[in-house]
């Protein structure tokens, strides 16, 4: 991590200590004071203070490092995992939501289709993707360009990372609800591949609109949730400052989801997060597309959809407390 990159507050002694150790090693490098010693026993101390923090981080602090501003967003992991990428607009009804990205692209060789949703660098460009709110032109673009692959037999990939739906008033007057509703009855019967990666946040219906497929992954440092913890603490006790509180109820983290079965398995991140290390975060998601995809090609059509059908509705699982 430069020390330059914008830190969470779990991570100021982190920070701090690699701010020492760029200055030592400036120092270093333009006198020899023969400081390699102390250099080498900060950096010791570092990797022991980055593996106490980052292994044993609690729900909220999970879903602060899942909104990290340097995190790798959907066009970054297709820059990273495919080639040949081809980027197809609009929902051929009302216009092109860029706050869902998504197009052609091969993954060593093979064509498949790809999307997902896109978040801004800076707060011009969040402004055009709408901080990955999509609007119901977003999610109609996307059933379209799904329609599309199952047209030409080419599987999908989808990236959720999204806050939630955009709820403003024009998106409601313009089907919304509607049009999330449509893309889940949609993509259970797509007789094709869908390997859905969650990368970032993955809040309420905004995430499930490119949600429902074979195989379900949640990078280790993303959430899947209902509701935000901020809009969950609202509700329940009146005050945001309780979100911390919300985070861990909700059981949201990928651990969580991954015993209540819900998602099929944990995308292994860098020690901090995958902006540390983008390609090897990309490395691990393109791994197990290519497993999945070798075993989804083989499952026959109605197969594949029946097994799709009995995955979601298994998902649900709950105890009642004996009277």
């Amino acid at each position: 991590m430069a020390v330059n990159m914008p830190g969470l507050d779990f991570e100021k002694p982190i920070i701090e200590l690699e701010r020492k150790i760029e200055e030592l090693k400036g120092f270093t490098t333009r006198e020899d004071l023969g400081m390699s010693g102390e250099l080498k026993g900060l950096e010791a101390k570092l990797a022991q203070i980055k593996k106490e923090i980052y292994e044993n981080l609690i729900p909220w602090q999970r879903v602060q490092l899942a909104r990290h501003p340097k995190r790798p967003y959907t066009l970054d992991y297709i820059e990273m995992i495919m080639t040949d990428f081809i980027e197809i607009h609009g929902d051929r009804h009302f216009a092109d939501d860029k706050a869902i990205v998504g197009g052609l692209a091969a993954l060593n060789g093979e064509k498949i289709m790809v999307m997902g949703h896109q978040k801004g660098r800076d707060t011009k460009e969040n402004l055009v993707r709408n901080f990955g709110s999509a609007h119901p032109e977003g999610y109609r673009k996307a059933i379209r360009l799904m329609k599309m692959a199952e047209k030409f037999s080419l599987p999908v990939v989808t990236f959720i990372d999204t806050p939630g739906a955009y709820p403003g008033i024009g998106a409601e007057e313009r089907g919304q609800a509607e049009a999330i509703a449509y893309n889940l009855r949609e993509m259970a019967t797509l007789q094709i591949p869908i390997i859905i990666f969650v990368i970032g946040e993955g809040g309420s219906g905004g995430a499930l609109g490119i949600g429902v497929g074979d195989k379900i992954y949640v990078l280790e440092n993303a959430y899947y949730s209902v509701i935000s913890p901020e809009g969950c603490a609202a509700i329940l006790w009146k005050e945001r400052a309780r979100s911390p509180d919300a985070a861990k109820s909700l059981k949201l983290t990928a651990k969580d989801l991954l015993e209540m079965g819900i998602i099929d398995g944990i995308i292994k991140e860098p020690l901090g997060g995958a902006h540390r290390n983008p390609q090897e975060t990309a490395e691990n998601i393109k791994t197990a597309i290519k497993k999945d995809l070798e075993a989804l090609k083989k499952t026959p059509k109605d197969k594949l959809i029946e097994m799709r059908y009995e995955k979601f509705r298994s998902i649900g699982v709950f105890s009642e407390p004996s009277k």
